[in-house]
């Protein structure tokens, strides 16, 4: 029995369903639009005729006199004149439609342009694969899905954490926890892909090894509710809580807790630290981003913020700093704002800000091209991905019939990985592959040229 027959059956039966096993769907049946023949309708026959052809004629041309060259030249001129000189008794009344291209005529035209243009990219319009991921929380306010930097993805389904490998697609499970601490309500790899944080419902953080599948140790104290958000910075682990506040977590050291940052009256629920690893940007459910300076930062009291951005009119958890600009945040507000802004975290300006029409779930930049991906609520629940600075729509995909709570990127940041409230784990193949560095032509000296001159 194959994936697909298991999750139909375990849904009939009312049983849960497989973690992380894809979904086998079928195609549409595209035979209307590949027809190979045309059947002629059976009002475009003369039936008088070709009956005529087939019985009386024949009998008149069995028992017809030889006749002079004349008289038969003379036959001929009447039965064109009177329409009986045709020879076939089936006939089309309208032209057959023109076949299909098998090479549509836009790719064979791109063939002849010049070698500067460049070709438009394909952007996939459906996801590549569907997995099954059942238990799959509906909380806008939490981060349950991430892309390790070994290319395995990590997913907290209920109060157990699973790891897909994206290199043979196989499944495992880390770690379950019991109904008491859980639900899981994060999870973060670090930057070695092999360790993961895990934060949970009961104001805890996990650590563990993925490799050995085993539980490093537990940080205690850093909140006083659950863990909905956190980020790495090195060796420094990022944690911000349901009670407001954000903690930065040495885990080399016994005393984990080096620093507090508090300017959040409500849950924290993104967190992303720069490239340079010096300035941390924080979204929260009080409407909020704040911009954190490491350089600032004091273990003898709370952290006062570098900037306090006030745009937003909803929760702020998509939070993604720009690749290929160090000083340049884009965020994205909830059901009540719907925009997404970019931030010069230099100087705290607002440099624009895009209406997309409905709640903004996540945020991804594409590491190789100027595109920056959204994902959405109510009321198409889609992905839509965006030329920069320009803000046009390059597509939309759909596919996710709940809102697109989380979304992840491959290593190589061509796949982009989203979980959904309809218990679903989408990969799209959103961004392309990147272009691949050309060598260096090889230069040819002039003769001699290592000389001076000749003596």
């Amino acid at each position: 029995m194959d994936a697909g027959s298991l999750n139909s059956f375990s849904n009939l039966t009312g049983q849960s369903r497989w973690p992380l096993q894809e979904q086998v769907l079928q195609r549409r049946n595209s035979s209307k639009d590949n027809m190979d023949r045309f059947i002629p309708n059976r009002s475009a026959t003369d039936f008088d005729y070709a009956h005529c052809m087939l019985t009386e004629r024949r009998k008149v041309k069995e028992n017809e006199p030889v006749c002079s060259p004349a008289r038969e030249a003379y036959r001929k001129l009447l039965a064109e004149a009177l329409n009986i000189n045709r020879t076939r008794i089936l006939a089309f009344k309208n032209k057959p439609p023109a076949p299909a291209e098998l090479f549509p005529s836009e790719n064979l035209t791109s063939v002849h342009l010049s070698k500067s243009a460049k070709p438009r990219r394909h952007i996939p319009q459906s996801s590549e694969r569907t997995l099954d991921a059942p238990d799959l929380v509906d909380d806008f306010y939490l981060n349950l899905l991430d892309w390790g930097s070994c290319n395995v993805l990590a997913i907290a389904l209920g109060n157990t954490v699973y790891l897909w490998d994206a290199s043979d697609s196989s499944t495992s499970e880390l770690v379950t926890v019991d109904d008491e601490n859980g639900p899981i309500t994060s999870v973060s790899w670090a930057p070695d892909g092999r360790h993961i944080a895990v934060g949970l419902n009961n104001s805890e953080v996990q650590l563990w090894d993925s490799a050995s599948n085993r539980q490093l140790r537990t940080l205690r104290g850093c909140h006083r509710s659950r863990v909905g958000s956190m980020a790495w910075n090195n060796h420094i682990l990022t944690t911000g809580g349901m009670d407001g506040q954000i903690v930065n977590n040495d885990v080399r050291i016994r005393s984990h807790i080096v620093e507090t940052y508090r300017g959040h009256q409500q849950e924290v629920c993104g967190l992303k630290w720069s490239a340079s690893g010096q300035q941390l940007a924080s979204g929260g459910n009080d409407n909020l981003v704040h911009i954190w300076d490491r350089s600032m930062a004091s273990s003898n009291s709370p952290t006062r913020w570098l900037h306090r951005l006030e745009d937003h009119t909803s929760a702020v958890k998509a939070l993604v700093w720009c690749p290929f600009q160090s000083n340049l945040l884009t965020t994205g507000g909830g059901g009540g704002d719907r925009t997404i802004k970019f931030w010069n975290t230099h100087t705290g300006a607002c440099l624009n800000s895009v209406d997309t029409g409905s709640q903004v779930c996540a945020l991804l930049w594409s590491k190789n091209e100027r595109e920056l991906l959204s994902s959405h609520g109510f009321t198409q629940n889609q992905l839509t991905l965006w030329k920069y600075p320009s803000m046009v729509k390059m597509a939309e995909l759909t596919g996710h019939t709940s809102r697109v709570l989380y979304m992840a990127q491959s290593p190589d940041g061509c796949t982009v990985a989203s979980a959904a409230g309809d218990e679903t784990l989408r990969f799209w193949n959103v961004f392309g592959v990147p272009e691949v560095a050309k060598t260096a032509p090889k230069v040819h000296h002039e003769p001699f040229s290592h000389v001076n001159r000749i003596r």
